[in-house]
């Protein structure tokens, strides 16, 4: 019984750590071929432009909802407008949308894993 017990709990350890990072974490380049980078920022994730005509500047926050959903809040950097967003992940494809109107108008990007 201790062996057991013992098993089972070397296994969660070893693999706790896997449980903080989230997939959608890393660098990503966008439809106008920037580089955007995904990382926590408090309880979110912070997307932040690292190349192109934009960069440095931040451009959203999404929080995750579950099964490789997110939702936030993204800006357009060209002009500074900020939409709904929400974001799927689907192995090294991620799908941005930016809403308006309660999402009946929304514009989209794909983007892939660097």
């Amino acid at each position: 019984m201790k062996r057991s017990i013992m098993f089972a709990l070397a296994a969660l350890l070893a693999t706790s750590g896997m449980a903080f990072a989230d997939d959608i974490e890393g660098r990503w380049k966008t439809d106008s071929g920037a580089t955007a980078e995904i990382a926590p920022c408090g309880k979110a994730f912070c997307i932040t432009l690292r190349s192109g005509a934009h960069k440095g500047k931040q451009i959203g926050r999404m929080n995750a909802d579950g099964d490789n959903r997110y939702s936030g809040d993204v800006t357009d950097p060209a002009n500074d407008k900020t939409y709904s967003g929400k974001a799927s992940l689907s192995g090294n494809a991620l799908s941005m949308k930016g809403c308006v109107l309660g999402g009946l108008i929304c514009r989209g990007q794909n983007w892939t894993r660097l």
